[in-house]
């Protein structure tokens, strides 16, 4: 994310803590859309969902820090992890809300923020999560509703760590901050470019 606003000292948490075992109606599903702070808002908007964590997935490195993932030494991309009750919001309802939230043509990083850890994924947790996932990625492709090939890669779900105390809610603690990152970023500019009326936000 912008140097400006990413900057400050964080404070650590136990990602253990953070992402610890759900309870057995709850399920979870990790995305990596590029600046996590972006991607909490619209699924804390959706019924059914619980909780929303800003962290890193799909790295080697334990316990990683923001500014080590960032740095690109971990193999980690930042990423959000969804509580939800799949009682009351499927799993494809959360995926139709990933795409709408990315470009999923961009293989460098996302919007502003440039770099493996802003790359976009989809971590499936569980042979469900991955048909669904390759699913909805074939429909796109099927579509012919794109002239380029999307790039986001759906991968297995290996691991999750919850980024610092300061990250998570950053839209809600920080909201004069946050809307000045998004805009400065571009994000919603791209996302409406190539959504249309159905880009997230």
């Amino acid at each position: 994310m912008l140097a400006a606003l990413a900057g400050s000292l964080l404070l650590a948490v136990s990602p253990a803590a953070a992402a610890g075992d759900a309870e057995d109606d709850l399920a979870r599903a990790t995305f990596a859309g590029g600046c996590f702070w972006c991607m909490e808002p619209p699924y804390d908007d959706l019924d059914g969902v619980v909780e929303t964590l800003s962290g890193f997935s799909g790295g080697h490195a334990s316990n990683p820090a923001y500014n080590d993932v960032v740095s690109g030494g971990t193999g980690h991309r930042e990423a959000v992890q969804v509580v939800f009750d799949p009682e009351v919001v499927d799993y494809a309802e959360l995926l139709h809300v990933f795409w709408r939230n990315v470009d999923p043509f961009d293989d460098g990083g996302q919007f502003c923020d440039r770099g493996d850890a802003y790359r976009t994924a989809i971590f499936a947790h569980g042979d469900e999560q991955m048909h669904k996932a390759r699913k909805s990625l074939e429909g796109f492709e099927q579509s012919g509703r794109f002239d380029q090939a999307i790039v986001t890669p759906i991968l297995e779900f290996e691991n999750f760590y919850a980024a610092e105390e300061y990250h998570q809610g950053y839209y809600r603690k920080h909201p004069v901050r946050y809307k000045y990152y998004r805009w400065r970023c571009g994000r919603d500019d791209r996302l409406e470019e190539i959504w249309g009326d159905e880009a997230g936000g």
